[in-house]
């Protein structure tokens, strides 16, 4: 039997204990959840008559209280690429429910925006917050309290934490998670990046930069890069939430059709109706998030889920502190280079043994809790298999037990380097985190003066009058989630990279987000405690000198007597109106910090 981790113990004992009292409150609530049951037996005649009303040939079955009865929770719109594979499923679901003995109705659906289409917009201001939304909408969906079980269909950045947040308030059901799986591999990431800095720089026009863009987002399905939309789909692999090999199946395809019939059948054999009852908060218990913290750590992971896994453990009464993170990080092999940290895209690192292969080897590592209960059965074995769809039927095999190609894929015992993505830095201007797996080891340590900004069109606008000309670290600040939203600043990427390209020494610090594709410029983000709460970070003036330093993660203001200052105040009212920002007011107000999981609820 293989040893776990030291490592890995302690930091899942210390979360357990840490968590005590918050997790047995939740598990009480979902007892009591449990034991009241579906309330549509106990709805009136005219309650239930609603419910059923546009149930066709389940009319029946319903109303005689014979049947399982499946929840589709869905994030289903056209505009987001891996999300417009989804419009579908609901048929698809309805059907195979029918076929197992049950029936099935979308329950509801949430909001799904994509955070690449507002880059760098006013739009960015809502996304973090859309989690929120996606987490209320999902409790509003399955406030009926007429199902027993779901599913839940999205793939995208906050959709997938959210719908995570808003099942576990529901966790006394069981949870599929459905994928849609990434579109066929275009124009390559990296041919992608020159062009933008291309752009960035002046030397190519709009027309070449709309041609590569299009001949990289080119299809249906998730974008092929790794960032946190592919983050979320190995995560719900990791925590037994997906059925095993399903997250980087293409869209459109039998075996994608297959695997999302089978996990329809697969949510209500799980329901309390059966003799294999497994709600999600049994699923996603301590275990399984320390699971999720290694995968993100050893696949360089986004940063964003930084974020993300603390709020979805803390909708479970779990308590997930960022130096978890950082001391997985320090024993967890990076095992995986998909771009922005390798060249290679999420189709290329599937054919290489993907994420069974992965999870086989750590946990032959025993770097992962092998006896987590999963939507699959118990024990996380189950996810080293690959599915199979031949002669008209679905099973699953072996996986490898190699990789295929070690340029993108290798064992945890010849990692690409022996930690993690992620490290965690702290000092005098507060706690921070920074995304490593992309960053060349001879730009973890910038020292540099400081060149302050209060967003990100003033850093791209002294950019182009040519004043960023030394090493220096650009300061963009009063872009907490506070202070208005905490929008990811990937639009700052392509001048970052131009400066370092230069042969400048720079980096980015910020109490915003940076995307999840977050690449080689060394950025310190989601600084806590923001500007606008009185954080360090609104004390530096332009030319104060900071060390950011990954090597023994420290944010470190150089320049004496910085503490001492008055902190400066901006004007935000421009973040207040307009595209929709007025009526996140509440959101802005309520936010907790990035630490605690940014969220609206639950301060």
């Amino acid at each position: 039997m293989t040893t776990l981790n030291d490592t890995l113990r302690r930091v899942t004992d210390r979360v357990i204990e840490r968590s005590e009292t918050t997790r047995a409150a939740h598990m009480k609530v979902m007892a009591a959840s449990r034991a009241k049951g579906p309330a549509r037996a106990h709805l009136s005649c005219s309650g239930q008559a609603h419910a059923y009303a546009a149930s066709g040939e389940d009319k029946d079955r319903l109303a005689q209280g014979q049947v399982g009865h499946l929840g589709i929770v869905t994030a289903y719109n056209d505009m987001l690429s891996a999300h417009q594979p989804f419009e579908n499923y609901p048929e698809v679901v309805r059907k195979a429910a029918r076929a197992a003995g049950g029936s099935a109705q979308v329950a509801g659906g949430v909001p799904a925006m994509c955070d690449g289409v507002t880059q760098g917009e006013a739009g960015m201001e809502l996304s973090l917050f859309s989690r929120d939304v996606i987490a209320l909408a999902t409790a509003v969906a399955l406030s009926h309290n007429t199902f027993d079980a779901a599913v839940f269909l999205g793939v995208c950045d906050k959709i997938v934490p959210g719908l995570v947040i808003g099942a576990q308030a529901f966790g006394h059901l069981p949870a599929v998670f459905l994928p849609a799986g990434p579109m066929a591999s275009g124009l390559s990431n990296d041919e992608k990046a020159k062009v933008r800095q291309q752009f960035a720089a002046g030397e190519v026009g709009r027309d070449a930069l709309m041609a590569a863009e299009m001949a990289a987002y080119h299809g249906p399905g998730t974008c092929t890069f790794y960032g946190t939309a592919n983050t979320n789909q190995m995560l719900m692999e990791f925590m037994g939430l997906h059925l095993p090999g399903a997250s980087f199946v293409p869209p459109n395809t039998e075996l994608r059709e297959a695997l999302t019939a089978e996990g329809a059948r697969r949510a209500l054999s799980l329901s309390a109706l059966g003799n294999n009852y497994t709600p999600v908060c049994d699923v996603l218990d301590e275990k399984a998030f320390v699971n999720g913290i290694v995968g993100l750590n050893a696949t360089g992971g986004s940063t964003n889920l930084l974020i993300h896994l603390v709020a979805m453990a803390r909708a479970g009464g779990i308590i997930l502190d960022w130096q978890d993170f950082a001391d997985l990080s320090d024993v967890t092999p990076l095992m995986a280079r998909v771009y922005p940290n390798g060249l290679a895209d999420v189709n290329h690192f599937h054919a290489a043994g993907g994420l069974g292969y992965m999870i086989g080897d750590l946990l032959r590592a025993g770097m992962l809790h092998p006896d987590t209960k999963t939507v699959a059965g118990t024990g996380l074995e189950h996810y080293t298999a690959d599915p199979i769809y031949a002669e008209g039927k679905l099973s699953w095999k072996r996986g490898a037990d190699k990789s295929l190609n070690d340029k993108i894929l290798r064992p945890a015992a010849d990692p690409f380097q022996p930690t993690g993505g992620l490290k965690r830095l702290t000092g005098t201007l507060g706690t921070s985190v920074m995304k490593v797996s992309a960053v060349a080891p001879e730009y973890h340590v910038i020292e540099a003066p400081v060149r302050v900004f209060h967003d990100q069109d003033e850093a791209k606008a002294a950019f182009k009058n040519g004043e960023l000309v030394d090493d220096m670290i650009v300061v963009v600040r009063f872009q907490g989630p506070k202070a208005n939203g905490m929008p990811e600043l990937h639009s700052l990427t392509p001048m970052l990279s131009i400066l370092q390209g230069r042969g400048q020494r720079v980096a980015l610090v910020t109490d915003g987000r940076m995307s999840g594709a977050s690449g080689k410029v060394p950025a310190a983000i989601h600084v806590t405690p923001e500007a606008l709460d009185g954080g360090p970070i609104a004390k530096l003036r332009d030319g104060d000198v900071l060390r950011v330093d990954a090597t023994r993660g420290e944010l470190t203001i150089l320049t004496p007597g910085v503490l001492e200052r008055e902190v400066v105040s901006a004007d935000l009212s421009a973040y207040e109106t307009g595209t929709g920002r007025e009526l996140f007011a509440a959101f802005r107000a309520n936010a907790g910090p990035a630490t605690a999981g940014a969220a609206f609820f639950g301060n």
